[in-house]
Parts: C-alpha cells; structure tokens; sequence
C-alpha cells in the first residue's frame, strides 16, 4: 500500500527518477530555466528550492550535501557564488512555473522552471510564449 507516500512517481522507479531529477537540476541551476512537462517542474520544485536552501546556508557540510545529487562542481560553483546569495533574503518560492500549453507529439502539457530573479527573466518568457504561440498558429 502506498498510504502517505507523497513522491510523484513519474512513470520511473527510484534510481531513474533520482538520475533524472539530478540532470534536470544541474540543468536548471546552469541555465537557471528549463523547458519540461509540467507534472517533472513540479517536482523539481522540490529538490532545487533544497538545494537553493544549502546554498544560502553557504558552509562545506551544505556544499558536501548538494555535491550528493549535482556532480558537476562547476555547477554547484555557481550555486554557492551566484544564486545562493542572490537568493539570501527570500525565504522560500525561489523557482517560478510558466505555462506553455500542451506539447506537439503527444499533447504532455509544457512549461518553463526558471528561477524568479534571474537577469532578463520577463523578456525570455515573452519570447518563449510567443514562440509556443507560433508554433500551435502553424
């Protein structure tokens, strides 16, 4: 029975999910937004506002624990000198959701996870809308 078991399973078992929510972060934090299917941001929500949290944290215990999951040190690098301080007054609700509509092939409902105060954020969800917007007039 999976009675209180909160974890979405995204058609995956563990060690797939845990993998793949490990590239999709590394991903997110060196991009710092990604395009996916909306039921995968919401649960990367989860696992990059706790890796956000390390960061601000800023000792070698929290970086120790975030190399557990990203193995790319130059990524982390960044998290620790770039987002985590950028994020160091905010307490909570550092990624934001962006609905694209549903994906050509087989209709999976799409959107973008980006960071909320990143540098040009406004101008590249406008272009990413209207590209979506393009792409369901042709």
């Amino acid at each position: 029975m999976r009675h209180g078991k909160k974890v979405p399973k995204l058609g995956c078992n563990y060690s797939h999910r845990k993998a793949m929510l490990a590239n999709m972060v590394t991903s997110l934090f060196d991009h710092e937004a990604i395009r996916t299917t909306s039921a995968r941001a919401k649960a990367l929500r989860r696992t990059a506002d706790h890796m956000i949290t390390f960061a601000k944290r800023g000792d070698l215990h929290a970086r120790r624990q975030v190399l557990r999951l990203i193995a790319n040190k130059r990524v982390v690098g960044k998290l620790f000198d770039e987002i985590g301080p950028r994020f160091k007054t905010r307490n909570g609700g550092y990624t934001r959701i962006v609905k694209l509509g549903p994906r050509r092939g087989d209709a999976a409902f799409m959107c973008i996870l980006e960071l909320v105060d990143r540098p040009g954020a406004e101008a590249a969800v406008a272009a990413e809308e209207d590209l979506a917007v393009a792409e369901d007039t042709a």
